[in-house]
């Protein structure tokens, strides 16, 4: 095995889908355009392929750096590329950026083409089902019948979940990292003080600011703030920023005192620039939807009955957005079923964001894990 390297310049690509996709919701899109991204190579067996789901704000751009922007590393950098866990020279790796999202996919802030207007609110609400899908025409478009694997942390764990349910035949190993099977009341709660937060700023225009030539920045960078504080640890907010004061003295007032405090709002705007507000409540919904045991009497185990895949399911101590019980009671409804699964719970003091740290033994568990599939 040759040292491990990085992907050097990539550049998205985009397919255009003309038949018509009904939605959960009941909705029907006539067309529809997926930016994607591939690393490596397809055999010629299509044997090899790896799609990898995004979380909540991530997207397609899984690794390498853009040609004009060489600072721009996917997100995933640290695990996909030659010699990486998720290893390019094996392995043909994909990546897509979401229906309803805010990279190039067809979204919220795309023109609907009945209108000749952004589709704004109109963009109906889609599920992890409805991801999916287009998932499966993307396969179709690329010559894969099958993946070797599909792989995803967080909200990306849940559509590899749900690859396993609706597409058994399509998918030989699902890799769910720091996901759970349904959110719970808490979580859900989070997510709607964030979109209430996006809602309610007087730039949103009901969902249409695009016509306003606004953005509904404060809420936006609320519902980040709100978000990053659940992502990370105690341990982890502690260790990096403990009560230090960016002034080393008191202030008495409103302003920003605290590093933890710079810290957040940094994150904020940042993201607020990035992201556009309808994505941010499309994707919160999907999440608050997922429950496949919903239709099976709330019995986990009855759901997973269609699988047929082997599963990797991994978990992080500190994740408490997240918490390995979530992961264990997945491990469970497939072993109830006498599906192949290997679990770990990693210690690790990043929280919810551990999926997306580079650990020694997590990254040590993944290779390990993507070198014993056959191709």
């Amino acid at each position: 095995m040759q040292d491990s390297g990085s992907i050097d310049i990539v550049a998205p690509r985009s397919a255009r889908f003309n038949t018509p996709l009904y939605l959960k919701s009941g909705a029907v899109l006539e067309d529809y355009e997926l930016v994607y991204e591939t690393y490596g190579d397809l055999n010629a067996a299509k044997s090899n392929a790896v799609l990898v789901c995004h979380a909540l704000s991530g997207n397609h751009h899984l690794a390498g750096c853009y040609a004009d922007s060489p600072k721009s590393a996917g997100w995933w950098n640290n695990m996909i590329g030659p010699g990486k866990s998720i290893d390019t020279r094996k392995f043909f790796v994909v990546g897509v950026n979401n229906l309803g999202g805010c990279h190039g996919s067809t979204g919220p802030a795309s023109i609907n083409p009945k209108t000749g207007k952004y589709y704004g609110p109109d963009f109906p609400v889609v599920t992890v089902e409805d991801w999916v899908q287009t998932q499966v025409r993307l396969a179709d478009h690329l010559g894969i019948d099958q993946f070797a694997a599909v792989a995803g942390g967080s909200l990306g764990g849940m559509q590899a979940l749900q690859w396993t349910l609706d597409f058994p035949e399509r998918v030989r190993h699902a890799l769910v990292i720091a996901a759970a099977a349904k959110l719970t009341a808490q979580n859900i709660a989070f997510n709607d003080v964030a979109r209430q937060a996006i809602i309610t700023d007087p730039d949103f225009h009901g969902g249409d600011y695009y016509s306003h030539s606004a953005i509904p920045r404060r809420g936006l960078r609320l519902a980040r703030m709100l978000g990053h504080i659940t992502y990370l640890s105690d341990d982890a907010m502690a260790a990096k920023f403990g009560r230090e004061l960016r002034n080393g003295a008191l202030a008495f007032g409103f302003d920003v005192e605290f590093e933890i405090e710079s810290y957040l709002r940094y994150q904020g705007d940042k993201f607020a620039d990035q992201f556009d507000a309808n994505t941010y409540l499309l994707m919160t919904k999907a999440l608050d939807y997922f429950d496949p045991a919903y239709l099976h009497n709330n019995d986990l185990s009855a759901a997973f009955r269609a699988a047929k895949a082997k599963f990797l399911v991994l978990s992080f101590t500190t994740d408490w957005r997240f918490s390995p019980e979530r992961s264990r009671a997945i491990v469970r409804a497939l072993l109830d079923n006498e599906l192949n699964v290997s679990y770990a719970e990693i210690t690790s003091s990043h929280g919810h964001d551990s999926f997306l740290m580079e650990d020694r033994h997590y990254h040590r568990l993944m290779r390990a894990y993507m070198d014993n599939i056959v191709i």
